[in-house]
């Protein structure tokens, strides 16, 4: 019987030996790189052939928040260092009308994976911060994505004094913090903690 680490590395091979990838949608090269980050798969040919394909595009319009917040996610997950490839994201989210196409796990995955790999973006954090401030709720945010949204804004260095305040306010609200874990909790706090922001 194969193992799942042929599987993936079979699969990357013939992915990579492609000639180019116009066949795949947006949400297919999504999937892609996010199974083999899910997975722990690596395949850095792999990676670097749907980074260069995704940079040559023309602009990313085609792609959904979803897209790109798992995109981004996978290539930080993975430790795959793409300056371009963030760079292409971060530059397409700040040309935005809105984000309405970013679900709350999308936005949180897209700016905790600038900060874990470390790609400074002001103008992509703000983007975030400004467009979650405007909402007119966070009942949609759950535990993780608020951990992770302050996590990154904090990483980051981004002090964005609206955002800390009205995700603290929403956890003020809650009934209850049955929902968040203890890394959630030691997280939030950290993050607090870092930009000097006491709600």
């Amino acid at each position: 019987e194969k193992s799942t680490t042929y599987f993936f590395g079979k699969a990357g091979q013939s992915i990579v030996a492609l000639d180019q990838l116009i066949g795949f949608k947006p949400q297919e090269l999504a999937n892609t790189v996010l199974a083999y980050a899910k997975a722990g798969e690596t395949h850095s040919h792999l990676y670097e052939k749907i980074a260069d394909h995704i940079v040559a595009l023309e602009n990313l319009g085609a792609f959904d928040g979803q897209d790109i917040g798992n995109t981004a996610w996978a290539y930080a997950k993975a430790e795959e260092s793409h300056p371009r490839l963030y760079k292409k994201m971060a530059n397409h989210i700040v040309s935005l009308d809105n984000l309405r196409s970013f679900a709350p796990q999308a936005l949180a995955n897209t700016v905790w994976a600038f900060a874990r790999a470390e790609i400074p973006h002001p103008l992509l954090f703000d983007k975030v911060a400004n467009h979650i401030v405007a909402l007119d709720h966070l009942n949609y945010f759950n535990s993780q994505a608020l951990t992770n949204t302050i996590w990154a804004f904090a990483k980051a260095g981004e002090s964005h004094q609206q955002l800390f305040t009205e995700v603290a306010n929403h956890i003020h609200s809650l009934d209850n913090f049955h929902s968040f874990n203890a890394k959630n909790c030691s997280q939030i706090l950290w993050g607090y903690a870092t930009v000097d922001i006491i709600n």
